[in-house]
């Protein structure tokens, strides 16, 4: 592929990834681009938030080179001129018991650095009160986090008492303080599994915090429950109990809704392809579309891309289909070949499909 090519295709990913945020969130910033284009993974993105010291600093965990930083950057503020987009200023930072901690982004703490890392960008035309919305979204501390302990033991940093597996600690400027150190041993753990139960106690509780267990197989945090006061748990489950036939009705009109949207999508997608693709059988469209759209699959269909319908995020659905179904890429897995080879030696395979689709 050209240097030409390669920076068409990077302008044209920064530019579908750039429009995507800006959709979802309102704005977008140079953090949310890199996110959005897997420059940086959501998984370190969300522990840096939470005040996580494993990943104290930001710009350490970004998964690309300096010169495609540069490239990116460029094609993003051309993005930005072109749209009239306005900066506005986001405040990263974590809570922490003595009250909000600045986050930081760059190694060296350059301070025009962080502030350029810190400048989202928004429409120039939202009226005031979405404005006083956007702002109070992009300045707005994360929740208070603990971790329950996943080793055998551990001890406390302050009072030196033993906290064991499956108990809660408190990391602070890197050390772990046990729940009475912290203030935070009247609070009552409630288990995840119930999100209205958990909405509302979070919302009655003058102070809460998320529990968080690193899975050691998947190598991430996941969330446990949350910390509340019991008072807040007692009312939040009489509240729940008060209107559990109008939420179940909610939750069925809801499923309605969801289940004609997926329709929906998968009807254009399916279109979208076979107009992309004049080569590929109406019946494979619909079997792509159905497939990479799949609700709750995590494929890229389910993607804000992929919603959107974006021109790349239909490309990977179609490359990922005919590598599964028209290559012998599962077997090749399935019999020891990494997954990078694999695709290697399928390529050639899978480029002949998509050149009879697309001449056909």
């Amino acid at each position: 592929m050209t240097n030409s090519h390669q920076k068409k295709n990077l302008r044209d990913r920064v530019i579908g990834s750039a429009e995507a945020v800006l959709e979802r969130n309102g704005a977008v910033g140079p953090i949310e681009l890199f996110e959005q284009m897997g420059f940086l993974s959501p998984v370190h993105v969300n522990q840096w938030k939470q005040g996580n010291p494993h990943y104290e600093v930001l710009e350490g965990h970004v998964r690309c080179g300096q010169k495609k930083r540069d490239q990116t950057f460029k094609f993003f503020f051309e993005w930005v001129a072109e749209k009239k987009l306005e900066p506005i200023e986001a405040t990263y930072s974590s809570a922490s018991r003595s009250g909000a901690q600045s986050l930081k982004i760059t190694v060296d703490g350059d301070a025009d650095k962080e502030a350029f890392f810190r400048t989202q960008f928004r429409p120039a035309n939202l009226s005031d009160a979405k404005k006083q919305r956007l702002k109070k979204k992009l300045t707005k501390t994360p929740d208070l986090v603990v971790y329950q302990v996943t080793s055998k033991s551990s001890n406390c940093s302050e009072c030196s008492a033993e906290i064991f597996n499956g108990e809660c600690i408190v990391l602070e400027k890197s050390k772990a303080l046990c729940l009475t150190c912290a203030d935070m041993d009247h609070l009552e753990f409630l288990p995840s599994g119930n999100a209205t139960l958990t909405r509302r106690s979070k919302k009655l509780s003058p102070l809460s915090a998320i529990v968080l267990r690193f899975n050691r197989s998947r190598k991430r945090y996941e969330r446990q429950g949350i910390l509340a006061t019991s008072a807040a748990i007692d009312e939040a489950e009489e509240q729940c109990a008060a209107d559990v036939d109008q939420r179940a009705r909610l939750r069925e009109r809801a499923a309605e809704r969801r289940a004609d949207d997926d329709v929906k999508l998968i009807d254009e997608m399916a279109q979208l392809i076979q107009a992309e693709y004049p080569g590929c059988p109406a019946s494979k469209a619909r079997s792509i579309a159905t497939y990479t759209a799949q609700r709750g699959s995590g494929r890229v269909g389910r993607s804000a891309a992929g919603r959107s319908l974006e021109t790349q995020a239909i490309t990977l659905a179609v490359a990922a289909w005919i590598r599964h179904q028209h290559t012998n890429y599962d077997e090749l897995l399935m019999g020891g070949v990494e997954r990078h080879e694999a695709r290697q030696m399928i390529r050639e395979a899978q480029q002949n499909v998509i050149r009879n689709w697309t001449n056909s």
